[in-house]
């Protein structure tokens, strides 16, 4: 089980750190591709970063970039500048068993690739 940290309430231009920890297990493999993913009511999933765990390579879509960075650690997702549109839950998935050179490119368009994911965390920027 994956649980996510680290939500809340900012105001636009505010930040948050959200983290995503294993419970109850531990990661099998020591490589391994980890993203976040956001979700409105009714809204289809956004990947918003990724990253390679034990490889350190760290991707985050053009959209996103110069606000959301990604720790290449431990996965924890920076968020600065939150701005209103950046209003959604949060989730943070794993798979092992995914490529490096997929992970930084195009799991953030592929949710359904991820095996294991968090219940979520909400934030919300108003």
């Amino acid at each position: 089980q994956l649980v996510e940290s680290g939500g809340g309430s900012v105001q636009p231009g505010g930040s948050l750190r959200l983290s995503c920890a294993a419970s109850g297990y531990r990661m099998y493999a020591s490589d391994y591709c980890m993203a976040w993913f956001r979700q409105v009511p009714g809204g289809r999933r956004e990947g918003v970063a990724s990253v390679y765990i034990g490889r350190r390579r760290t991707y985050v879509p053009e959209s996103f970039k110069g606000r959301f960075t990604i720790s290449e650690e431990d996965g924890a997702l920076q968020m600065n500048n939150l701005q209103p549109e950046d209003t959604a839950k949060y989730y943070c998935a794993t798979q092992p068993a995914l490529s490096l050179a997929w992970c930084v490119s195009q799991a953030t368009e592929q949710d359904l690739e991820f095996r294991y994911w968090g219940q979520g965390t909400q934030v919300t920027v108003s």
